[in-house]
């Protein structure tokens, strides 16, 4: 009994050793300005096979709004050699909903048809007034395992 009362003692003091024992993750990290140094963000961080493409905001009527937004997802993901067909997750944040839905032909020239999970959220406002849309995605890096072969 004392044996199991030690290994116990052992995991659980292993479980929770503190964050300065824990060794700190690998991320390779992509940035497209200055002024994300500035705010506290960069665009996009690889961890492992996964990247995390930050918000990507676009303005002016929601059209073009939704172009550049994914036009700069498009940049953040090539330079880490993947397209729209890597894209698993998307959350999207727009300030007029019904004005999104009446443009997703502009979403959909993005992703061809091969759509991810998504949530959709109308909001008041986002970080700053003029931006009506902001989008966030999350894709894997393929590798054997990942990659369908009748796709």
């Amino acid at each position: 009994m004392k044996l199991i009362a030690r290994i116990f003692i052992v995991l659980c003091c292993a479980a929770t050793c503190s964050a300065a024992e824990r060794p700190a993750l690998k991320k390779e990290k992509f940035s497209l300005g200055h002024w994300e140094q500035r705010e506290g963000y960069v665009q996009a961080v690889r961890v492992g096979n996964t990247v995390y493409v930050s918000g990507s905001v676009g303005k002016g009527n929601m059209a073009e709004a939704i172009k550049q937004a994914y036009d700069t997802i498009e940049k953040s993901l090539a330079a880490y050699d993947l397209g729209f067909k890597h894209v698993v997750k998307e959350n999207i944040f727009t300030t007029d909903a019904k004005a999104f839905r009446s443009n997703l032909n502009v979403r959909r020239a993005y992703y061809a048809e091969d759509f991810p999970a998504a949530t959709w959220v109308e909001v008041e406002r986002l970080y700053a007034p003029e931006f009506i849309i902001e989008v966030d995605v999350i894709a894997v890096i393929p590798d054997e395992e990942t990659t369908a072969s009748g796709d």
